[in-house]
């Protein structure tokens, strides 16, 4: 695996710049140079926005910039001994050892493990002394390939066995060494994340602490041993990223830190870890936490608002497949049944059996089957909504109370409002009932008992006597105004959706467009109210349009893009098909103020036909490939998709020819950069 770093992609005593931005492009464009990227730019700006998120400067003057990108054809590692040491935010100060990690998005596994090698041996002193003492680029190839080659993945130091001649120490004297456990996990998972395990094990071994880490990163995670677990003091987690099934750890005295510090300051991590295991007030992993609990060392408080944003858009995701299957099976229970199936399906799967069918024939039959099942489905999506909010605010203890207020609002028919009602109230109620502090004999029953019980108390007492009523009046208001809503009414707000859709393309504004048609789909019907199948319609088709004009664009003028840029637009068609409109970010990263604009107009006009044509969608996931979802208005769900897709291609090729970009210093040939490091 020597491939992954060769003396080209090596530069010995150069001067590169005077801050990490010079460095990380002129490293790209060595990369890109010797034929491992297909695009600097776009690899240099990923990188950037790697480092934006952490600096990853380390102590012992180095730094491992680092990213994940389409541009990236080959797993890479370039390698700059630097002439003026440059500022990369380590605390000792700036780093003259810069190795550039350069993953595919696909990078496989075992590339991946060598990376993390790598990571890890940077920890070591002798290694790094060895990089600033070789004398050639080929000797720092050597130098690397022999440990990601052969260096095994360092475990966590177990403890030192008593002499042969000593007996092994009993009773509470062979529990005095501290136990500590740890997860370590960064944004991309290939340095930081292995850099702060390797770190604190060392720390761990040279205090006399019994410890043990698990790397959650992107070459594989192996879970702790669940005794290790068990019995440890307490438990650091030096992750920037939510730590996977948490649960594992409740109870557990916790120190969480931004992962950088367990490369930083490892040893102050074990102290305060061995400190908080003998502190009765020190924070610990509460038996629910929340996937950012406040409770959490060190983490940010979140604002309401935040936390909000953040619980309707869990509720949505977890209630989705509730609609998607659904909405489906309804269309599918049309497709065999007919429209008449409504009036029929109790009464066929009451009375008939497979092998005793009804007089319409196995078609009714299995139209009336597949119309049921979805329309339970469909019933449990106010439900689905709360559980799922109330589970963001309270994890696991916050379902069962969620899930009731949802039904208790389903009941009093406050639809999906009183559902997202209810559901914030429960999974607050459920979080300060957590809160509470109870004697630990009483801890175990929190999650499964009382703060169940006290949170649906709480937020269904509420639905029912206070909210209930206000919320159903407001709910059947809404549903008036937009069945009510035709002509200009019905295309500005199609227009509105669009935009929203095309704005940030998967972002939060996209997302708030898609879970407000979503929340929607259960009060709507073919025949009383088709307005909230009309706006899934328009929301899905203007989603779709984005990465469908990009693909267009690259067909139509394909010198206008870039290599990498021209693969992705082919991937695109079938991810615009698909309703993904991410399909559309690389293009959008790459150029944001031409492909943007461009992607709304195109959306806002398909989201207008789709609302004067009356286009409905029952499903709210899978572009053209449910087709049958949307009974007889499907063509022209493909006319107003088409219309909009035209209009944004064209629109972006004559911004990218008649509206040039700002000249960049990053745009200097990629040859000239390389002679650089030659000299």
């Amino acid at each position: 695996m020597s491939d992954l770093i060769t003396p080209g992609l090596v530069a010995l005593d150069v001067h590169l710049g005077a801050t990490a931005h010079d460095v990380i492009t002129h490293l790209a464009n060595q990369i890109t140079a010797q034929g491992r990227a297909t695009d600097a730019a776009e690899l240099a700006e990923h990188a950037l926005a790697r480092e934006a998120k952490t600096a990853t400067g380390v102590p012992g003057g180095i730094a491992i910039p680092h990213c994940r990108s389409a541009a990236v054809t080959a797993p890479t590692l370039a390698m700059a001994r630097l002439a003026d040491p440059v500022d990369f935010g380590a605390k000792d100060g700036p780093a003259d050892l810069v190795f550039f990690i350069a993953a595919p998005e696909g990078a496989d596994k075992d590339h991946l493990k060598l990376l993390s090698r790598l990571a890890r041996a940077l920890v070591k002193k002798s290694f790094t002394a060895a990089l600033r003492e070789a004398q050639s680029n080929q000797e720092i190839v050597d130098l690397v390939s022999e440990v990601i080659s052969d260096a095994p993945a360092a475990p966590a130091p177990a403890p030192a066995p008593a002499p042969a001649d000593e007996p092994a120490a009993a009773g509470p004297a062979a529990t005095q060494r501290p136990k500590v456990v740890a997860v370590t996990a960064c944004p991309t998972g290939i340095a930081h994340t292995y850099m702060a395990a390797d770190a604190l094990a060392q720390a761990a071994q040279e205090l006399g602490i019994d410890f043990a880490v698990e790397t959650q990163g992107s070459s594989g995670s192996t879970p702790l041993d669940p005794a290790l677990i068990r019995d440890a003091d307490a438990v650091i987690f030096a992750v920037d990223v939510d730590v996977r099934d948490r649960g594992r750890f409740a109870g557990k005295p916790v120190i969480q830190v931004p992962v950088k510090r367990g490369v930083d300051e490892p040893a102050k991590l074990l102290t305060d870890a061995v400190a908080a295991s003998t502190d009765p007030q020190a924070r610990r992993v509460p038996a629910a936490s929340a996937q950012e609990s406040a409770d959490t060392a060190e983490s940010k408080k979140e604002s309401f608002g935040g936390g909000l944003k953040r619980a309707l858009l869990t509720g949505v995701s977890y209630m989705i497949p509730f609609v998607a299957g659904g909405g489906l099976l309804i269309a599918l229970g049309f497709l065999l049944g007919g429209y008449a199936i409504t009036d029929v399906a109790d009464a066929y799967l009451g009375e008939n059996t497979l092998w005793n069918l009804p007089d319409a024939g196995l078609a009714a039959y299995l139209g009336a089957a597949a119309f049921k099942i979805g329309s339970l489905s469909m019933g449990f999506l106010v439900p689905a909504l709360a559980g799922y909010i109330a589970y963001a605010y309270a994890d696991r203890p916050g379902i069962a109370p969620g899930f009731t207020a949802g039904a208790v609002a389903g009941f009093m028919g406050a639809g999906f409002i009183g559902g997202i009602v209810g559901g914030v109230i429960a999974g607050l109620a459920c979080r300060w009932i957590n809160s509470w502090p109870v004697p630990r004999w009483l801890r175990g029953l929190m999650p499964v008992v009382i703060v169940p019980l006290l949170g649906s108390i709480i937020a269904s007492g509420l639905m029912f006597l206070v909210l209930g009523g206000p919320i159903a009046r407001l709910t059947v208001a809404l549903n008036d105004w937009l069945s009510g809503m035709s002509g200009v009414a019905a295309a500005g707000l199609g227009l509105i959706l669009g935009l929203m859709m095309a704005v940030d393309l998967g972002g939060p504004v996209n997302k708030v467009a898609y879970s407000f048609a979503v929340a929607g789909l259960g009060a709507g019907s073919l025949v009383e109210n088709p307005a909230p199948l009309m706006i899934m319609a328009a929301v899905m088709a203007a989603g779709m349009v984005p990465p469908l004009a990009m693909a267009l664009a690259t067909v139509i003028a394909p010198k206008l893009f870039s290599g990498a840029e021209r693969e992705n637009g082919k991937a695109a068609w079938l991810l615009g098909a698909a309703f993904i409109s991410e399909g559309a970010i690389p293009f959008a990263a790459a150029d944001p103020l031409r492909v943007i604009p461009a992607s709304m107009v195109g959306a806002g006009v398909t989201g207008s036909l789709i609302m004067v044509f009356n286009v409905v969608s029952q499903a709210p996931h899978g572009g053209i490939f449910v087709f049958f979802a949307m009974n007889n208005t499907w063509p022209f769900f493909l006319l107003a998709t088409v219309i909009g897709t035209v209009i944004s291609a064209l629109l972006v090729i004559v911004l990218k020819k008649f509206v040039r970009k700002a000249p960049s210093a990053q745009a200097q040939p990629a040859a000239a950069q390389s002679a650089g490091v030659a000299a």
